[in-house]
């Protein structure tokens, strides 16, 4: 009998995050649909099952739901996984990160590697209600599937991205200078931002740099994925986990103010800075990379791979040896309320048997 399972989008950014695991639960013989909250942006492909209602999932009853995001339904059927939208870097760096941030709504944690996983487990101690996995992060996948490499005699390339922290994003600082670079036509640029970046004005000059150099392309929406980052060689950023992502192709950073900076970032605190920092990480300096390479292995712990597989084999687990046998969720009332609210679901629902005789 195949097996069911549900995608909760409430961000852009999950859907790269969520396509590896899809792949694998085909290979498997088993079953997905997606549902897409309101006002998400819907970036589903051709051949891709929309559940478009709340109704439709309840129908659908998956044995699991995945979400990349913060929170989830709770009313939805099935385990409910946390599969991470990055790694935890602390971006703010104020000792506090909400990569770590227990909002009751999990039965299982699907962590990455060192970084994350004695965490979680510390937690999952504390609390009690679920379950710690280490997986890998299932957008890694695709990392492997491509060449360590870029093709020989493609032209240098810089991609550019910023979070979208208004304290900390670089967007508007570095115009100038990713402007008069670009003009120059030594390199080609990439331009992305993070989905939730909402500074209109910066953004437009962006877009207008794009249509006027013909070496520049402005990526809209800042959904990033392994294609798209291994089209550059080198990446120029100020706070995001997207750092450890372009990382994962072996490839180096230079970082503008960052928060948490360290020896395997080439980090600069002046613009005058940027340009000889970009040619620096171009030559790839070993000391440089043996640094990324260690920062890599210290969040990543499953570069082979086979992270979706351990996703799925954690839920078998969860659902044979560990389910019924947690303690209860915190009550959550207001949270729930509120999300009940946004779904349009009832906020006292009663079982369907007993709602038909009303």
């Amino acid at each position: 009998m195949k097996k069911r399972y549900l995608f909760f989008v409430s961000v852009a950014y999950s859907y790269p995050i969520l396509r590896p695991l899809q792949r694998e639960i085909c290979r498997r013989g088993d079953e997905v649909a997606w549902y897409v909250e309101p006002g998400c942006p819907l970036m589903l492909e051709d051949g891709e099952r929309h559940l478009k209602s709340v109704q439709a999932v309840m129908d659908y009853a998956p044995a699991a739901v995945f979400a990349p995001g913060n929170y989830i339904y709770d009313f939805f059927p099935g385990v409910k996984v946390c599969l991470f939208h990055g790694y935890p870097i602390n971006k703010r760096g104020d000792g506090r990160d909400d990569h770590f941030s227990i909002r009751g709504w999990f039965d299982i944690y699907c962590t990455q590697g060192e970084s994350s996983t004695s965490t979680f487990r510390q937690l999952a101690e504390k609390h009690g209600f679920f379950r710690v996995y280490e997986t890998g992060w299932c957008k890694t996948d695709d990392y492997v599937r491509l060449p360590a490499v870029r093709p020989s005699g493609s032209r240098p390339t810089v991609f550019y991205s910023s979070t979208f922290t208004k304290s900390i994003t670089s967007a508007p600082q570095l115009y100038d200078t990713i402007a008069r670079l670009a003009r120059t036509g030594r390199w080609d640029w990439i331009i992305s931002f993070h989905p939730k970046f909402r500074d209109g004005e910066t953004l437009a000059r962006y877009r207008a740099l794009a249509e006027e150099c013909p070496n520049v392309t402005f990526h809209e929406g800042g959904v990033v994925d392994a294609s798209l980052l291994s089209r550059a060689d080198v990446m120029l950023c100020d706070a995001s986990s997207v750092i450890v992502e372009f990382m994962l192709l072996d490839r180096p950073v230079v970082t503008f103010r960052n928060t948490m900076p360290g020896p395997h970032l080439l980090n600069v605190t002046s613009p005058d800075e940027v340009e000889g920092a970009l040619e620096r990480a171009f030559s790839r300096p070993d000391a440089l990379m043996e640094q990324v390479r260690d920062y890599v292995r210290r969040h990543e712990a499953h570069l082979d791979g086979h992270c979706c597989a351990r996703v799925l084999d954690a839920v078998e687990h969860y659902v044979w040896y560990a389910q019924g046998r947690t303690s209860s969720k915190p009550l959550n009332l207001l949270r729930k309320a509120k999300l009940r609210l946004k779904a349009g679901y009832p906020l006292i629902s009663l079982p369907r048997q007993w709602a038909a005789s009303f």
